[in-house]
């Protein structure tokens, strides 16, 4: 019986480090996907500004003001496609050293495809 004293704090010890790699493992990945989502946000929000010049609701250029939104939103307007009123526009976001896309459609009521 001696022998095994104190296996129990090794095995204590153990368990902890585990938890403490997984958990540092995990800080990264949660980082690019919640990029991922600030892309896909700034893209929404690109795309909506864009269309509201378009269709005349507000001054300015279309993919002009979708760059400046998503710059606003801490992206890069990468594509902006005009398609008579409806835009679609690219971004991406960076984090840690990659880059997440995100995209997004949008136009008037009943001018987009189903």
């Amino acid at each position: 019986m001696r022998g095994e004293r104190g296996s129990g704090s090794v095995l204590g010890v153990a368990i902890i480090a585990a938890v403490v790699v997984v958990s540092l493992a995990a800080i990264p990945l949660y980082g690019v996907l919640l990029a991922k989502r600030q892309a896909a946000g700034a893209a929404d929000l690109a795309a909506l500004a864009a269309a509201d010049v378009a269709v005349g609701a507000a001054p300015g250029f279309p993919c002009r003001s979708a760059s400046s939104v998503a710059r606003a939103n801490d992206a890069s307007l990468r594509e902006c496609r005009l398609e008579g009123v409806i835009v679609t526009v690219r971004v991406s976001a960076s984090v840690l050293g990659f880059t997440v896309p995100g995209i997004a459609t949008a136009g008037p009521p009943g001018a987009l495809p189903k």
